[in-house]
């Protein structure tokens, strides 16, 4: 091997490593990622569906669904009361504010409680940045440039929040939220009612935990699927345990019987992989 394979290989083996130690949770970490955003995927595709769209709307503004009993929706998983900031505060109380309640972000609300906007870590480093740089606005990118200025010139939480405040409401189905979050890169969303006056919080956190089945409830609709796939003979001949997302199956079934079982098993979601440890008998 010569020096520029040499080097090509070895550039190629520094790509595949992870760029920190691999922790040993973090196979399962992924596996709840991956599980999460086809839950997200699902819900978007629910909301693109021509038949099911809403009239136009604010992105801020999404209607309320009629759903099922079965359907967890945002009120079911929010945070009440939620912290938040009012217009008039100053950007120093800001940020012990931020420090107390341990968030990147909090709403912003006015004297009726709407919330009119969001202020985040980013906004308080971008006006200290600005202050501390003493940036002026050059040709390139003036109008963009004097914006920020104007905004880092700002002393109160209505100088420097970003408005309008992407919010959604506590009937809104917590699939819905989950979209609405990944599409904005949100780590948490204010909660309003209809007139825009703040009721709560939802954080992803809790919109992954709910969206995500634990594995019981796997295991209970890979149950029922054996009882629809198998005959009655065959039923207890198969074992089934679920872990993380993975589902195993023992025991003994006759070949399509066992071929179907699996195929029905990869179809039920949030289910990661499934191990076919079955036998002909």
């Amino acid at each position: 091997m010569n020096e520029h394979e040499n080097f090509s290989t070895g550039t190629e083996a520094r790509r595949s490593m992870p760029s920190r130690p691999w922790r040993a949770s973090e196979g399962n970490r992924q596996d709840t990622l991956v599980r999460y955003l086809g839950a997200v995927v699902t819900a978007a595709a629910e909301h693109a569906r021509p038949e099911k769209q809403p009239p136009p709307a604010p992105v801020d503004a999404p209607r309320e669904p009629a759903t099922g009993s079965g359907t967890p929706l945002v009120r079911d998983v929010m945070e009440v009361p939620a912290a938040w900031l009012r217009d008039d505060l100053p950007y120093r109380e800001i940020a012990r504010q931020l420090a107390r309640e341990h968030v990147g972000a909090l709403p912003v609300v006015d004297a009726e409680d709407r919330v009119v906007g969001v202020v985040s870590e980013s906004d308080l480093l971008a006006k200290v940045a600005v202050e501390a740089s003493g940036h002026r606005p050059g040709p390139v990118g003036r109008l963009r440039g004097r914006r920020l200025l104007d905004k880092a010139q700002g002393e109160t939480a209505a100088d420097l929040m970003t408005s309008p405040a992407i919010t959604v409401l506590p009937g809104a189905t917590v699939a819905e939220a989950a979209w609405l979050a990944a599409l904005s890169r949100l780590k948490r969303i204010p909660v309003t009612d209809h007139e825009g006056r703040l009721v709560g919080a939802v954080g992803r956190d809790a919109l992954l935990r709910t969206l995500i089945r634990d594995d019981a409830g796997i295991q209970a609709e890979v149950e029922d699927r054996i009882r629809t796939v198998c005959a009655p003979g065959d039923r207890t001949t198969v074992q089934v345990t679920v872990h993380d997302g993975i589902v195993e199956l023992t025991g003994q079934l006759p070949a399509a019987t066992g071929d179907r079982l699996v195929a029905e098993t990869e179809g039920i979601a949030d289910v990661v992989e499934v191990k076919n440890l079955l036998t002909v008998d």
